[in-house]
């Protein structure tokens, strides 16, 4: 699922949206990350083909990685193309990674990508959450929550109940 939209140099900037991360995780804080990225996977993020569905980050080794981040391949890249699930490189600084390892270990703490977009300087950047996944009956009180508000909305456009 992704959103075209124009950046301020008049070309086309995707932004890759992973909508069903705040329906199925609990957000408790926000990254932003570079990616190591090839040139074919720059020209098809520009388009808007790719998937961030089932994608997850991890940390091993002193090392973060984004797995299953599903980039489609670039149509005229010919042999030069690359592999559309490969493991990219996140980057960050050492302590950052640090925090985000010692966190990660606590059970049902996990990293997911929320969005992938392009910054005004035109370079490709990650946002990432760390989050623990909800149980059924959180996600029924939340759909519960948004209808109310929806509801109380609609009363006060009518003037009171």
């Amino acid at each position: 699922m992704s959103n075209i939209k124009k950046n301020s140099r008049g070309g086309h900037a995707a932004e890759i949206l992973n909508r069903k991360a705040r329906f199925e995780y609990q957000i408790l804080e926000t990254i932003e990350a570079g990616m190591e990225l090839k040139g074919s996977e720059v020209k098809s993020l520009r388009l808007g083909q790719a998937s961030l569905g089932e994608a997850y980050a991890r940390i091993d080794g002193g090392k973060a990685t984004l797995h299953n981040f599903q980039i489609q391949p670039y149509e005229q890249a010919t042999h030069f193309n690359h592999d559309s699930k490969r493991i990219k490189t996140l980057l960050l600084h050492k302590r950052e990674i640090g925090k985000f390892e010692k966190k990660v270990k606590i059970k049902g703490q996990t990293l997911i990508p929320l969005r992938v977009y392009f910054n005004e300087s035109g370079r490709a950047k990650i946002e990432l959450a760390l989050a623990i996944g909800k149980k059924l009956h959180d996600k029924r009180q939340d759909a519960r929550k948004k209808q109310d508000t929806r509801d109380m909305q609609r009363a006060v456009r009518r003037g009171g109940l």
